[in-house]
């Protein structure tokens, strides 16, 4: 029997349950992903290259920022056709609005979050203490904690409709 599994899913039962936690894992990893690639670029030179040019390191970042969401996002939205091919169905252009919306901004805060990485702990840098860095990745682990379990205790179990 189908079942209203999530905000923007419609009826789809488990394809309506696993599309959305695959798409936004695929937008997770490689939002991550291209925000450190960074090292590689450290590592073969290019980064010194880019260092040297005469635009602001704002610029760079917001370019290194758009060139990776947009990667995260095409590879999002095959996911997302392969998932809509195996009957997934959003509910409305206004929710499919919605969710691309968020798709992106997943893919700008994980970027902006693999870069961060990159320059200060993993490179050996930091304009913070790392203890700090551990203590503010802490604070936020343990609020979206608190915040998860608050809104699950709030959620009500959706019942599954009776088929035709």
């Amino acid at each position: 029997m189908p079942a209203e599994n999530s905000v923007w899913a419609g009826p789809a039962g488990y394809i309506g349950f696993l599309a959305p936690g695959i798409i936004g894992m695929t937008l997770l990893f490689s939002s991550s992903m291209q925000g450190m690639s960074l090292l590689w670029d450290k590592e073969f030179g290019f980064l010194k290259e880019i260092l040297v040019a005469p635009v602001s390191r704002v610029s760079l970042v917001l370019g290194r920022i758009a060139g990776g969401a947009t990667t995260s996002m095409i590879q999002g939205l095959l996911i997302f056709g392969a998932s809509m091919a195996l009957g997934f169905r959003p509910r409305g252009a206004g929710a499919l609005a919605f969710g691309l919306v968020f798709m992106l901004l997943i893919a700008f805060t994980f970027i902006g979050m693999g870069l961060i990485f990159a320059r200060a702990v993993l490179l050996g840098r930091s304009s913070m203490p790392v203890a700090l860095d551990l203590a503010v990745m802490a604070g936020f682990a343990l609020a979206m904690l608190f915040l998860g379990a608050y809104f699950f205790e709030k959620s009500e179990a959706v019942q599954p409709t009776p088929g035709p």
